[in-house]
């Protein structure tokens, strides 16, 4: 009963040291690699499990380079790009592909790509199959003053030289959306552009709008051309409507004045018309005062009312009839 106690121990220490060599020391890896001939030792698998790097995503990589005839990829640098935080396969895809379409790409270029944030097996296939881009309508105005909403297709091919660094897709969009904005305004009508589009796609091409980008313009084709509103009238009418209405402010002005001074004429009349009416209310204290005085006579008195009535007779007459 012991014996095989121990036996079924035995068995089980074995059992566990086989799994734990076959899962430090990847053996069937080693032999793939073997197969294809990647030379690398067991100690070498052994050492990638301690330091915690996939051994079967180096190994794979190492086996397509050889595959392609890469032979400056070696295991110390996908390791050391892998612990960077870069994607190996990405990577050996990228290089895979530039080599068979004759792409000068160095595995440095490439880890450097990738470790930028940028996709550099996207990068290549871009570069051998180019990328069309449709950019958003773009409004722009021509000297005529019609409004033209154009939209266009931009074919890029992307440069690996510039993937680090380099503007994205977005700048590139802007740059050409500026170029059309630009072209469309310096044309004298509308009409000219319509007649030409090709013209707005020649202009924006020699501007060099793909400096400093990740990308080469190989082509800007105009897809499609509206005619928007006529803002040039639009302007004129805003602009009358806003003379008008400084016009009515000041002729409001004017009125409000002319009110003010009516206002102020009709107060001084009236306080002239109070002053005349007190100076003939003192008329008859200042009659009394002469007669006692002395210094009117009764027939002076007599001769005043004469004139009176004569002057308000003159009055009568002159002034229209009233019905």
């Amino acid at each position: 009963m012991n014996a095989e106690i121990f036996i079924a121990i035995g068995c089980i220490l074995i059992i566990a040291i086989v799994a734990i060599f076959f899962y430090y020391v990847p053996f069937f890896l080693w032999i793939s690699a073997r197969v294809s001939g990647v030379h690398i030792s067991l100690m070498q698998l052994f050492l990638m499990r301690i330091r915690k790097v996939p051994a079967t995503t180096i190994v794979r990589a190492m086996i397509e380079a050889h595959k392609a005839g890469l032979h400056d990829v070696n295991r110390d640098d996908l390791e050391a790009h892998y612990l960077a935080g870069g994607n190996v396969e990405a990577v050996v895809h990228a290089l895979v592909s530039a080599s068979k379409a004759n792409i000068d790409l160095g595995f440095k270029m490439a880890t450097a790509i990738d470790l930028a944030g940028r996709d550099v097996f996207q990068a290549v296939q871009m570069s051998v199959n180019p990328k069309v881009i449709d950019t958003p309508p773009v409004t722009a105005v021509a000297k005529d003053g019609i409004q033209l909403i154009a939209k266009a297709r931009v074919t890029v091919r992307a440069n690996i030289r510039q993937l680090v660094g380099g503007a994205g897709e977005d700048t590139v969009l802007a740059r050409v959306g500026e170029g059309i904005v630009s072209s469309i305004g310096s044309a004298a009508s509308h009409k000219e552009v319509l007649e030409n589009p090709d013209s707005i796609s020649k202009l924006v091409l020699r501007k060099g709008l793909d400096s400093g980008t990740a990308f080469e313009i190989l082509s800007i084709d105009i897809a499609d051309i509206d005619i928007g509103k006529n803002i040039g009238a639009a302007l004129q009418i805003d602009q009358a409507q806003a003379d008008k209405n400084i016009a009515q402010a000041k002729a409001e002005e004017r009125r409000a004045m002319a009110i003010a001074l009516e206002q102020e004429m009709k107060a001084k009349a009236q306080e002239a018309r109070a002053k005349v009416i007190e100076a003939e209310a003192e008329l008859p204290r200042a009659m009394a005062e002469a007669f006692h005085s002395g210094n009117l006579g009764v027939m002076d008195y007599y001769r005043l009312r004469n004139i009176e009535a004569d002057t308000s007779m003159r009055e009568t007459i002159a002034s229209p009839s009233k019905k």
